[in-house]
C-alpha cells in the first residue's frame, strides 16, 4: 500500500493543500494521505503560530468527506510530558511511521516546493531524504533544477555542468538519473508533482482575515466557519 505523510503547519489548512493531496494521490496511487500538523514547527519557533489544537481541528474538519485523507496526531504535544517540548522533526515522525509499516508498504513524504527549498537547513537533512521517497509539489516557474539546487551540498550531483530541468531529455550521470519528473540519487528518490493551478497560501488567508475579506474561495466552508467562530487570526 502506498502511503504519504503530508506535514506542515497548516495555519490554516486551505484548498491548495487539499488539491495537492488529491493530485499526489492520483499520480502515485496513494491509498492513504496522513495530514500531520506540526506541534512546534522547527523553522517557525520564533514566529507566532496558532495553537496546535486549533490547527488540528481545522485539518480534521477539512478532511470530512475525504475517506483517503486522515488527520494525524503523530506530532501532537504530550499533555503529560514534564520536560521542555522539542521541535517536531520530520525524520523522527517518518521513522516512527516506518516502524509500524509492512514490508509491502511504500512511504512517501509530500511537501511543497517553498518548504523544500529550505530542506538543506532541516534537522539531519541528508538522513531525512534517504528515509523515503519525497513528492515535491511544484508551483508556477519551478522545475527539477530548483529541487537539485535546494539539496544539502553532500547530496547534490557532482557533475554540475549538466543542468537538471523538467524540459531536458533523460540523461545519465555517475551519481544522478533524471526521467521526466523524477530525480534519483544514491539512496534518494525525488518526484516533482506538477502544479495544481491553485496558488493559495496561509499567509494570504491570514491577510484576508485581517482585511475582513471572504474566505470561502480559499478554505473549505467548515474551516471558514471554525475560524470565524473561534475568532482566529484577528490579531496576527
Amino acid at each position: 500500500m502506498n502511503i504519504a505523510l503530508f506535514g506542515g503547519t497548516f495555519d490554516p489548512i486551505h484548498r491548495g493543500h487539499l488539491n495537492v493531496a488529491r493530485a499526489a494521490a492520483e499520480r502515485f496511487r496513494l491509498k492513504k494521505v496522513w495530514f500531520v500538523p506540526a506541534d512546534i514547527p522547527p523553522h517557525k519557533q520564533k514566529a507566532p503560530v496558532t495553537s496546535y489544537f486549533h490547527r488540528y481541528s481545522m485539518v480534521a474538519l477539512a478532511l470530512v468527506g475525504e475517506p483517503d485523507f486522515l488527520p494525524s496526531l503523530l506530532e501532537a504535544p504530550d499533555p503529560e510530558a514534564h520536560v521542555e517540548r522539542r521541535p517536531s522533526y520530520s525524520i523522527d515522525t517518518i521513522r516512527r511511521v516506518k516502524a509500524g509499516l509492512r514490508k509491502s508498504d511504500r512511504l512517501y513524504f509530500l511537501i511543497g516546493i517553498d518548504a523544500f527549498r529550505e530542506i538543506g537547513t532541516w534537522y539531519k537533512a541528508e538522513e531525512l531524504l534517504r528515509e523515503c521517497d519525497f513528492i515535491v509539489a511544484a508551483r508556477p516557474g519551478y522545475s527539477l533544477t530548483d529541487i537539485v539546487n535546494s539539496l544539502p551540498v553532500g547530496l547534490r550531483p557532482k557533475d554540475n555542468d549538466a543542468v537538471l530541468s523538467q524540459e531536458t531529455p533523460p540523461y545519465r550521470q555517475k551519481r544522478a538519473v533524471e526521467r521526466g519528473t523524477r530525480l534519483e540519487l544514491p539512496g534518494v528518490r525525488l518526484h516533482l508533482l506538477p502544479e495544481t493551478h491553485e496558488d493559495v497560501s496561509a499567509t494570504q488567508i491570514r491577510a484576508c482575515i485581517k482585511r475582513g475579506a471572504g474566505l470561502k474561495k480559499l478554505v473549505p466552508d467548515s474551516v471558514a466557519e471554525y475560524i470565524n467562530k473561534e475568532h482566529l487570526y484577528r490579531s496576527k
